[in-house]
This record gives structure tokens, sequence and C-alpha cells, in this order.
């Protein structure tokens, strides 16, 4: 019976094996797929990848606002205090307190050869980011089924340690039984407790280093932590692959990071243009509309100034009219102030000019010119060789990238096809460790083994049960390492 558990038991995949050791009370299931689609929602890092194409689509509307006119607009007002104004030490009269108000609408249109080719660098930029996002999010999925598949890995070698627990525990009992009818010694029961509190402390640090392995995931899902989640997709081992040749070829077609690498390339190339054009002349259209008004605060005080300069003429007057009457003619008449019809009219034509803010329009002006840069100090040809240099070592990079993708592919296919070649040697090696063990044990109580041939045959059977569970996933993990330098799922 002892031998038919046993051969059950290593039949039994290892993820079922942790179905049966699941918790009562855990989460809710998470399968493969889910995993992925969360991370792709909340990925911090894919997120910030993300915000680079938001960058790349800002710049490009910058490049074609380029090839449009700018325009500009302002008002203006300013108040000036009344008071004796001086040039150059000289008074020139008191004045009133005025205002003075304008605005301008003016219109600027400047066309270079780099804004003609920008937009074509811009847009060959935002490929590349979005290539760079496709990428970067591809890597996220290798990524999160690689953990996934260790996650698995760790939680199958806690169960299976929980199963050798059990092994442990039988074989001391089994000890403690020979020794009560006197077919056993003492050092066998001490034997069978120490191995009993090793596989405890195997057991122990597994299921915490799948918990470890649990938190590892959700982070890389960006969300929260959920230890009482269970995984539950199941990988099939033995998937037919192409050819080596045909999943390069494939790779070549599909890899997301030599496609961004290509991206890179065309878009430093574009920028390469537009540091070559600013070698070409630029055109410069301006023209503008606007106005101004002036008025004065009151007119009182241009009264009054009016008034005080008749009285200061008055005696220039009087020597004016002295002439006219010596010379036979008649005076003209002087007034040492001014009269209220003057006053009257004085203020009627300052009321209606007074409009500070009636504006008069200002003549329309235009102009244009063509500007053909010369010489500035090298920088244009310092410009042109950082582009340059930019373009060829993207191409370097792609370029390497593809050598790199070519030898990828071929390991990762050579450890799938070994890593499959494994299990079947691991799990022959199971099998026949688990009748040795059967065998040692069923001789035991019959006394034809000791209890070091028990011990020696268990030994032997954990080394191969813990060998074949981490075969199994080796695999899994080879074959998503091959999806990863392919670029794309295969199962």
């Amino acid at each position: 019976m002892r031998f038919m558990r046993l051969v059950a038991l290593l039949a039994i995949p290892a993820h079922v094996l942790l179905a049966q050791q699941a918790p009562a009370t855990r989460g809710g299931p998470l399968t493969l797929d889910d995993a992925i689609t969360i991370a792709r929602q909340n990925n911090p890092s894919l997120a910030q990848t993300r915000n680079y194409v938001r960058n790349a689509d800002a710049t490009l509307k910058t490049m074609y606002g380029a090839l449009l006119p700018s325009a500009s607009a302002s008002v203006g007002s300013s108040y000036t205090q009344g008071g004796t104004q001086y040039y150059q030490g000289v008074a020139l009269g008191s004045t009133a307190d005025s205002y003075n108000s304008n605005y301008r609408l003016g219109f600027n249109y400047t066309v270079a050869a780099g804004a003609v080719f920008a937009p074509k660098a811009g847009r060959a930029s935002r490929a590349a980011a979005e290539a760079n996002v496709t990428s970067a999010t591809e890597g996220l999925r290798s990524s999160v089924t690689t953990q996934y598949i260790q996650t698995l890995e760790e939680q199958a070698t806690a169960a299976l340690n929980d199963t050798l627990v059990m092994t442990a525990k039988g074989q001391l009992d089994l000890a403690n039984a020979k020794m009560e009818v006197g077919a056993g010694t003492i050092l066998d029961v001490r034997t069978a407790e120490v191995a009993l509190g090793q596989a405890r402390v195997s057991a122990l640090q597994s299921h915490n280093q799948a918990q470890i392995e649990k938190l590892k995931l959700f982070q890389l899902m960006g969300v929260p932590a959920d230890t009482s989640a269970v995984l539950t997709t199941q990988f099939q081992i033995g998937k037919a692959l192409p050819a080596v040749d045909e999943l390069i070829t494939m790779a070549r077609r599909v890899n997301p990071d030599l496609l961004a690498k290509k991206s890179t390339q065309l878009a430093d190339e574009a920028n390469l243009k537009v540091a070559k054009s600013t070698y070409l002349p630029s055109l410069n259209l301006s023209t503008g509309v606007g106005g101004t008004a002036f008025g004065y605060a009151s007119v009182d005080p241009l009264v009054t100034q009016a008034q005080t300069q008749a009285a200061l003429s008055f005696g220039s007057c009087l020597s004016s009219d002295s002439i006219r009457v010596g010379a036979g003619l008649k005076a003209r008449g002087c007034n040492s102030a001014l009269s209220p019809a003057a006053v009257d009219a004085i203020r009627s034509n300052l009321q209606s000019s007074n409009k500070p803010f009636r504006f008069a329009s200002t003549p329309l002006s235009f102009s244009v010119g063509i500007s053909l840069p010369i010489f500035n100090n090298f920088q244009r040809e310092a410009n042109v060789e950082n582009a340059r240099v930019a373009h060829d070592n993207a191409s370097f990079d792609l370029r390497s990238r593809d050598l790199q993708l070519a030898t990828d592919v071929s390991t990762a296919y050579l450890n799938v096809v070994t890593a499959a070649q494994t299990i079947d040697l691991r799990t022959t090696t199971a099998a026949q460790a688990t009748e040795a063990l059967a065998f040692a044990d069923e001789s035991y109580k019959v006394g034809a083994k000791t209890f070091l041939d028990v011990t020696t045959a268990r030994g032997q059977y954990e080394q191969a049960l813990v060998a074949r569970v981490n075969a199994i996933y080796d695999y899994h993990k080879a074959f998503a390492a091959l999806e990863s330098a392919v670029g794309r799922p295969l199962r």
C-alpha cells in the first residue's frame, strides 16, 4: 500500500498537489492572463513609459504649430499727473492731468527649412515612443509570466515538502513500532526524528518563499498583494516548436524591442535632416494694426493756463499797439484777461477733442525679410555632428540587437529542448527512487534492511522528487524565455 501511494503521488502533477494542499480560506482565482492584464493597467514603470507618448504628442503639436503664424494682442493705458514740465532745465509750462491709451494686434509668420522638416521628425519620434511602449508592454508580459511560473514552482515545492513531511513522519512511526517490538534501536528513532525535523524546516521555508514570490508577482502587477489568491493557470509540457531558423525569422519580424530600435533609428535619421536644414534661409513676415487715444482728466487747468498766458502777453500787446499808433495804424486793443466767450470756446474745443478712450487708428504696417545664416561660431556644425552621431549609434544599436536576437532565440531554443529531455530523465529517476524507497521500507519491516538503508533511500527519494519539480518549472521558465526572445507568446 505504501508503495502504491508513493507511485500515485509521483504521477500527480505539481500544480494538482498544490491545489490539494491549498488552505480552506483563500482568495479568488488568478490566471496568468488576468495577471498580465492587471499589470498592463497598473504597473508604474509601464505607465511612465506611456507618458513619453504624451510628451511626443505635445512636441509634434508644437512642430505643426511652427508652420502657423503667431498673433499677439496688447492693450495699455497710462496716467500722467499735471504740473510743470522741464526739458534740459527749462520750464515748459504747466499741464493738466492726462490719460494716454493704446492697443495693438500683431501677426508674425516665420518659416524656416527646419520647421518644414520638423513634423516628419516629430512623427518619427512619436512612432519610436509608441514602439518603446509596445516593447515595454511585451517585456512586462514576459516578466509577469516568469514570476507567475516562479511562484507556481515555489508553491509546488512547498506542497511537495508537505508530502515529504508525511513520509518522514511515517518512517518515524515505523521506527517507533519496530522499537516497541524489540526489532529496532533508539538510534533508529532519533535518526527518524531528525529527518522529520529537517523535513518540517524545509516545508516551512518553502511556504515562506512561496509567499515572497507571490508578493513579487503582485508588485509587478502594480496592485496590493493578495497572498490568499490562487494561481490557476496550468502550463503544458511538450509544446511542438518550429525550427530555430523559423523562430529567428519570426523574431526579426515581430520582436517589439527590435522594432523599437528600428523606430529610433528612423527618428534619428529625421532629426539629422532637421539639423542639416539650419544651413537654409528663413522667411519672416509681420504686420499689425493698432490705435491710440489721448485726453485730459479736467480742462480747468488748461483754461487757467490760457488766462495766465493772456496776462503775460498783455505787456507785449501794449508795446505792439504803441508802434501801430505811431505808424498811423489803428490799435488792435489789448486785454489783460480772456473774455468769457474766449474761455467758453477753449472749454468747448478741449472737451470735443478730449477722448481718452476713443482710439484713433494708427497706419497699417507690413514687413518682410529673408534671413540667411552664415556663421554662428560652429554651433550648427556641432548640432549636425551630434545628430549624425546619434543616428550612427542608433544604427549600431540596431545591428547589435539583431545579433543578440539571433543568439537569444537560439540559446532559449536549446534550453527548452534540454529542459524537456531533463524532465524525462528526472521523471525516470524519480520513479526509480520511489521504488527504491518502497523496497527499503518493506525490507526494513521484515528486518532485511537497516534503518540507515531506509534513510539513504528516503534522501535519494526526496532529491529525485525535488529535482523533478524543478525540472518541470525550469522547462516552463525556459519556454517563457524563448517567448521573450521571440517577442510574442508561442502557446
